[in-house]
């Protein structure tokens, strides 16, 4: 008997997990007006909770995809591990978490990583611009605001994430 290698993707896949990431850059480029206002935490956790280590292929996606617009430049280096680092805390939470517990933990998460984004952000550009450890901080404190208007925003279309995450696994199921 020949075992298939499950590590293969599917043409289906491969189509999904592109028109997926294309979804989260198009949504980050209709949404900037709002600052640090997005759907990138929300449709990052779904991924994962549907996906699970082939979510970081649509999240990867839309990196590529951000960085061909936009430009290969400083900015864009933290977001080769931001978006991970949502990826691999949303792993880490049980897959079958009750509902009644699911609809509080997957915001609660998303609004951390909203508030922890400039922190997240910070070593790179501490390397990058050679900042001191009291730069770094204050470089972290100059952003705070708008990463506390991250967090809230994450978590309002965090509530989001439950009810996109069971739609998307009925519609994915038989790929």
């Amino acid at each position: 008997m020949i075992r298939q290698n499950r590590t293969k993707l599917s043409i289906k896949e491969i189509c999904l997990f592109a028109i997926l990431g294309a979804l989260m850059f198009i949504s980050k480029i209709v949404m900037e007006a709002l600052p640090n206002i997005h759907l990138l935490g929300m449709l990052t956790v779904t991924y994962t909770i549907v996906f699970r280590k082939k979510a970081l292929i649509p999240i990867y996606v839309y990196v590529l995809l951000n960085g061909l617009y936009a430009g290969f430049n400083a900015w864009w280096l933290p977001y080769l591990y931001i978006w991970t680092i949502l990826w691999g805390v949303t792993m880490l939470l049980p897959k079958n978490m009750p509902k009644a517990v699911a609809v509080v933990v997957y915001p609660i998460v998303c609004a951390l990583h909203g508030l922890f984004f400039g922190a997240l952000y910070a070593p790179v550009q501490a390397l990058m611009f050679h900042f001191t450890f009291e730069q770094t901080l204050a470089w972290i404190a100059a952003g705070l605001t708008f990463d506390i208007i991250h967090m809230v925003g994450n978590f309002a279309v965090g509530l989001l994430i439950y009810p996109v995450s069971v739609t998307l696994k009925k519609l994915v199921k038989d790929i």
